[in-house]
């Protein structure tokens, strides 16, 4: 069987996972072969996981929540150590956005759908403000740092090397620092049937998950090489973010289901998903 494992930029684990040896050391030890799926949006991996053209992906901590809105059946594996300086709520330092109650009315720019919305979701919740109707969310793109300068929007989510670009070019501030507001963690998961009739492969995958993390850690202007060349930015920007990420997997915890569960529940409040979601159903069954 060939175990199929969903790519994309924005999950740096498996992004560098692809790029080596390890997914496929650890699989063949329980008779399988890997194989990798590249995507662009991280939004549609639970999408993809039922389709069954991956097996296993990882996103931000909002895409898991929305799968299950959705009525994907999912199983979380393993999470990240929690990524405080991975990105951040930008704002002009001498504009009129002062504290959050100031998004009234304003244009954020920001991934929508991954972390990010549930970044500005809760900060927007925590204000007293809500997410779809007091301001306007628009996907960020390459104009986004630009329009922010110049007025054209209110705020904007900068990750990775695209943050440490903007913070070294100055005139931006940190707007509420996301440790603030959630954990942030990269999180990982599956399937229910390949979750609960193959506990060996997903322990596998998780021990290819663990050396990734250690290589990048040990090899970080190296993997900065590698996404400058790949992604665009400098590779001097890249180890500045590369080196901000903890580089640590570890188990799903009664802990973090309680922030997931307090992030879908305000993704229901806020109108981001229609239905209620309890995120303890995305858990093994135990034989």
């Amino acid at each position: 069987m060939t175990i199929t494992i969903g790519v994309h930029n924005s999950n740096p684990t498996l992004y560098y996972l692809s790029r080596l040896d390890y997914a496929a050391e650890e699989l063949a030890a329980v008779g399988e072969t890997a194989a990798f799926h590249t995507y662009d949006n991280g939004v549609r991996t639970g999408e993809l996981l039922t389709q069954g053209v991956i097996d296993f992906g990882g996103t931000g901590s909002t895409p898991p929540i929305t799968a299950q809105a959705a009525g994907h059946d999912l199983v979380y594996t393993a999470v990240s150590a929690p990524r405080p300086d991975h990105g951040a709520l930008l704002v002009t330092e001498d504009g009129p956005v002062r504290t959050v109650a100031d998004l009234k009315g304003g244009t954020v720019h920001l991934a929508i759908g991954s972390w990010q919305t549930h970044l500005v979701a809760k900060a927007l919740d925590d204000a007293g403000l809500s997410y779809a109707t007091d301001i306007t969310a628009v996907r960020g793109d390459e104009h986004s740092e630009r329009l922010l300068r110049s007025g054209g929007i209110s705020a904007w989510v900068a990750q990775g090397a695209q943050l440490a670009a903007a913070r070294r070019s100055g005139g931006l501030r940190v707007l509420v620092p996301t440790a603030d507001v959630l954990t942030d963690r990269s999180v990982y998961f599956t399937r229910r049937d390949l979750a609960e009739q193959r506990p060996e492969v997903v322990a596998a995958l998780t021990r290819a998950l663990h050396r990734a993390d250690a290589w990048a850690a040990e090899h970080p202007g190296e993997a900065a090489e590698i996404a400058a060349a790949h992604q665009g930015g400098t590779a001097d920007d890249w180890e500045t973010a590369l080196r901000a990420l903890p580089w640590r997997t570890e188990e799903v915890s009664g802990t973090f289901l309680a922030e997931q569960q307090r992030a879908a529940d305000v993704f229901v409040r806020t109108g981001f998903i229609e239905h209620p979601v309890t995120v303890a159903h995305a858990v093994a069954a135990r034989s």
